[in-house]
C-alpha cells in the first residue's frame, strides 16, 4: 500500500484530504506541527508528498527546493495560489504537479495515481532524437541545457511521443488533459502546443510538431 504525506496547515482541509486518500486505499501520514517541517519531510518514509505553499513558518516552495537537493520522492504542490508564476517556480524547484484549491477530489486522485504510476515505471527516461525526456521531473534535456515542461505540456508531449509519426486527434488530447484539469478549452490546447513548440525550438526542433488542420498534431 502506498503512503502519502500531507503537509497542510489548515486542519479541516488536512483531515478532509486524509479521509479522501484513505478511502482511495492509501496510507496517510500528516504533519501537524510546523516548527520543523523539513525534518519531518526527510524522516518520513512515503511514496508521495502533498505540500502546501503557504505554511505558518516556512515557504513551501523553498522547502521543496531544499528537499530536492537530496530526495526524489514525488511532490504535488496543493495551494490556493493560482498565478502562472507560482506554478512555474514550483515546477522549476522540482514539483511533479501543481493543484489549486478548491481541488476536485477525483482529479486529485487521478493525478496522484498517474504520478505514482510513472514513479513505478521501469523507465522514467525516454528519448526523442537526442533529447532526454524525464517523465517524472517533467523536463527535456540535452547536455547542460534543460527545459521544464508544465504538466499539460508534458501530457501533450508524452502522448505525441507514444504515437510518433501518427496524427493524434485534438479530441484525444483534450480528453487526456481534461483528466488532469477541471476545464480546458480548444484555444488553451493550442496555446499549450505553441509553448511546447517553443521549448522544443530551444533545442533547434521548432518544426518537430506538425499541425494537421481539423485533425490534430503529429510529432515527426
Amino acid at each position: 500500500m502506498k503512503t502519502i504525506q500531507i503537509i497542510e496547515d489548515d486542519k479541516s482541509l488536512r483531515e478532509e484530504l486524509s479521509i479522501l486518500l484513505k478511502h482511495a486505499g492509501y496510507d496517510v501520514v500528516m504533519v501537524e506541527h510546523f516548527s520543523d517541517v523539513y525534518r519531518q519531510m526527510t524522516e518520513t518514509t512515503c511514496d508521495l508528498i502533498l505540500l502546501d505553499i503557504s505554511l505558518p513558518e516556512e515557504n513551501g516552495e523553498l522547502l521543496l527546493q531544499k528537499y530536492r537537493r537530496k530526495h526524489d520522492t514525488p511532490v504535488i504542490m496543493l495551494t490556493s495560489r493560482s498565478s502562472e508564476m507560482d506554478e512555474v517556480i514550483s515546477l522549476s524547484y522540482g514539483a511533479n504537479d501543481y493543484i489549486t484549491k478548491p481541488y476536485h477530489p477525483t482529479i486529485l486522485l487521478l493525478r496522484i495515481a498517474e504520478i505514482l504510476k510513472r514513479k513505478d515505471s521501469p523507465s522514467k527516461i525516454n528519448m526523442y532524437q537526442d533529447i532526454q525526456v524525464n517523465l517524472l521531473k517533467g523536463t527535456l534535456s540535452r547536455d547542460r541545457q534543460e527545459e521544464i515542461l508544465t504538466k499539460n505540456e508534458m501530457i501533450i508531449f508524452q502522448m505525441l511521443l507514444e504515437h510518433q509519426g501518427e496524427i493524434v486527434q485534438r479530441e484525444v488530447l483534450m480528453t487526456a488533459l481534461w483528466n488532469n484539469d477541471e476545464f480546458l478549452n480548444d484555444n488553451a490546447l493550442s496555446v499549450n502546443v505553441s509553448r511546447l513548440r517553443a521549448k522544443l525550438g530551444s533545442f533547434g526542433l521548432s518544426d518537430a510538431i506538425e499541425t494537421r488542420k481539423k485533425l490534430g498534431y503529429l510529432l515527426k
